[in-house]
């Protein structure tokens, strides 16, 4: 079965199988095809994707229309200095939290200038996990003229499988705002 947004949003694409790399670069065609069409362009702030969601895109022809940048945060001091995450935030709720991903792709958008950002940070193992938030916990938000969208995913597998669904889901969240409106 090819690989959609809608099927990257849904709750089994969490435990599912990992996409293939080409799976996620032809999602990333579907975002560059669709975001050219409405005349829109796109960012992202990258924490445990460490550029694969902006690489995705970038491997696609036609992408320099419409990919405006990214931001990778792996560190909180970038996330702070350059996103203009609260150090509040950071202490209080975590950089893998719902408050730091609404904060990363705020400031992804500030940043950049881009019509429309998409935020990820969370754990992708085998290590990293704390208590409440185990591996495969990733938080991931889009920020665009339309407002905020966050969501919380617990994907299953090991580190690479982790890193390319959190891809495949922040290409989604891009696309679904783009067909949905």
């Amino acid at each position: 079965m090819a690989l959609t947004w809608e099927r990257a949003l849904a709750d089994g694409f969490q435990t599912g199988e990992a996409p293939t790399w080409d799976e996620v670069c032809a999602l990333a065609g579907g975002l560059v095809r669709a975001a050219a069409g409405a005349g829109r362009t796109v960012g992202f702030a990258e924490s445990c994707t460490g550029g694969l969601a902006s690489g995705a895109v970038t491997s696609q022809a036609g992408s320099s229309e419409v990919l405006i940048g990214s931001v990778v945060s792996y560190a909180c001091s970038v996330k702070e200095s350059v996103l203009g995450v609260s150090a509040t935030t950071l202490a209080e709720a975590g950089a893998v939290s719902e408050r730091c991903v609404r904060e990363m792709a705020a400031g992804a958008r500030r940043c950049l200038g881009a019509d429309a950002c998409v935020s990820i940070s969370g754990i992708a193992g085998p290590g990293g996990a704390v208590p409440g938030k185990p591996v495969g916990t990733v938080w991931l938000c889009l920020s665009g003229p339309e407002g905020e969208r966050a969501m919380l995913r617990h994907f299953s597998g090991d580190r690479a499988g982790v890193r390319l669904k959190a891809v495949a889901c922040a290409l989604a969240l891009h696309l679904s705002a783009l067909v949905e409106g």
